[in-house]
């Protein structure tokens, strides 16, 4: 029997993939381009001090993108292999769960390990500026390769144990969060609670943040056995995901029908007989797809957790510390977590549904029904409404109340303009919050329609909706300070008042475009799941006239 014959059979697809060829020459461009932005913004800077500063933050981006990784390359392997039933077929051979898992593994690490060796010798670029030393440059490389090691087996793992490509992906990312920031800050927490001079290194030992801190040179060369420290634990982490993975993938691939679990599971999620009864009639009365994407009586419960979980936290920093957690500061941090939040969790949300039938064939059996596209299209957002729109209009009212207790703070009332500033930055706020979500629907939608899966989906909406006017704004400012464009003394009002306008000409722009593809190609995009989704550039060639038409 060939040795390892998944890992060979994997290696041999990536090797013929353009993706794994893409993705050596795109970390590339991107961290070339970081660099050129940064050199143009720090060229007056002396020399030592650019490297150090290109390199810390060349490294950065380099780990955080090998953090990451597991959310999109293993969180799903697993699991799509269980809803398809395949998995079990390979449990019929010879192999084992650590046969499968190392496959996996090696398979979805390909793009990684290429984009870091891609990397390394740009990092590498800093030592000719000066400030950088060779062995800073080896260690930040190992904690890239340890961290995109620890990711990918920590997405493994939950994989082996999940069946849903959604919970996976939340779990997998979830997961990061808690080693990589959670743990750290309660180490904080209580190092401050207990008012010790450092921190409990046990805590810091899973998280990359610190294995970066550790690899810089100045605090390697005050402690250098915490670098090691923190590289050992990540990388023994990484492997215990990794046995676990190769433990649960041979007894969890089955479709469990039976048992004692079942039925309280049932229960859990859609109710006992009579109560599935009443709330069947109640939503088919109103739509038959507002019935279908909201049978699952616990998504509410969910978002009102979430919210819960955030007052809980506000109310025990009030208990705990009350005179300095009332400030400008923590108004601003709850405010962008809860619209973070809420954002990413209605994107995941808004073409779930849609994606999840069309793969299955669903769509197209509802579509041969009297029920028409604009009736489903108003199920979706009855059930959407269902699940977000309370929590949505109580975090309104917060962003609302955390403006007028911030203007009535005496740094703000001693100050005229930091006080509109403040209102005004609250009321930009109120308006991209509910335009984002509004944006958010109509192109949710249509991603749901024509991505591969939901996940890929929710990535591109939030990608266009909340990463793109961010660049934007990066690149408006970096223009006016080289000079390139002439905005006259612009300060902290034009540039919010430049990323509104930015925010809500994407939000349009790609709500309108989205609405209008909706109601004219919803059939044709239902009919396509058995069609290959061309790329970007293939679509590109062929708006440019360079090739066959869309259909």
């Amino acid at each position: 029997m060939t040795f390892l014959p998944i890992v060979a059979r994997e290696l041999r697809v990536a090797a013929r993939r353009p993706a794994t060829h893409r993705a050596r020459w795109g970390a590339a461009l991107g961290l070339i381009a970081i660099g050129t932005w940064f050199f143009l913004i720090y060229r007056g800077q002396p020399q030592q001090q650019l490297g150090v500063g290109l390199f810390w933050m060349l490294a950065a981006v380099v780990v955080l993108y090998c953090l990451v990784m597991g959310v999109s390359a293993t969180a799903d392997c697993l699991s799509q292999e269980k809803r398809e039933e395949t998995l079990g077929l390979l449990f019929l051979t010879d192999l084992n769960g650590w046969d499968v898992v190392l496959g996996k593994l090696v398979a979805t690490s390909v793009n990684g390990l290429y984009a870091v060796l891609a990397a390394v010798p740009i990092l590498a670029l800093p030592l000719l500026m000066g400030g950088v030393t060779p062995g800073a440059v080896g260690r930040m490389t190992l904690v890239a390769l340890n961290t995109l090691f620890f990711s990918l087996a920590l997405g493994l793992c939950v994989s082996a144990m999940s069946r849903s490509q959604i919970k996976a992906t939340a779990r997998t990312f979830a997961l990061i969060v808690l080693f990589a920031g959670i743990l750290p800050a309660c180490g904080a927490w209580l190092s401050a609670a207990g008012k010790t001079p450092e921190v409990n290194r046990g805590w810091l030992l899973t998280s990359a943040g610190y294995a970066y801190y550790c690899a810089l040179d100045r605090a390697y060369a005050i402690r250098p056995e915490r670098f090691w420290q923190s590289a050992a634990g990540m990388h023994a982490l990484g492997w215990l995901f990794l046995l676990l993975a190769s433990a649960i993938a041979p007894r969890s691939w089955q479709q469990r029908t039976g048992g004692s679990s079942t039925p309280r599971r049932r229960w859990w999620n859609w109710g006992g007989a009579q109560a599935r009864g009443a709330f069947r009639a109640r939503l088919l009365d109103r739509n038959a797809y507002f019935w279908l994407a909201s049978r699952a009586r616990w998504k509410p419960a969910c978002v009102w957790a979430v919210l819960g979980g955030v007052a809980g936290a506000w109310v025990y920093g009030l208990a705990r510390f009350r005179a300095d957690l009332p400030d400008w500061d923590s108004y601003v941090l709850t405010g962008l977590l809860l619209s973070l939040i809420l954002k990413v969790w209605f994107a995941f949300e808004t073409g779930r549904q849609l994606s999840e039938d069309r793969k299955e064939g669903a769509l197209e059996l509802l579509l041969s029904t009297p029920l028409t596209v604009r009736e489903i299209l108003r199920g979706q957002r009855l059930a959407l409404q269902r699940q977000f729109q309370w929590p949505v209009a109580l975090v309104l009212l917060a962003f609302f109340l955390f403006m007028m207790l911030g203007a009535s703070d005496t740094i703000f009332r001693q100050s005229p303009g930091a006080s509109r500033l403040w209102c005004l930055f609250w009321s930009a706020g109120l308006v991209k919050f509910v335009v984002d979500l509004a944006a958010l629907y109509w192109l949710g939608l249509w991603r749901g329609l024509n991505a591969k899966h939901p996940v890929q989906a929710a990535r591109e909406s939030l990608a266009c909706i909340l990463l793109l006017p961010l660049g934007l704004l990066a690149l408006v400012v970096t223009m006016a300070f080289l000079g390139w464009l002439k905005v006259g003394e612009a300060g902290a009002t034009e540039y919010l008042l430049v990323w509104l306008g930015l925010s809500l000409g994407v939000d349009l722009g790609f709500g309108f475009w989205a609405r209008r593809k909706l109601l004219k190609e919803f059939r044709l995009a239902a009919a396509r799941r058995y069609e290959r989704t061309p790329g970007f550039w293939q679509r590109l060639r062929r708006m440019g006239g360079k090739g066959p038409g869309v259909l």
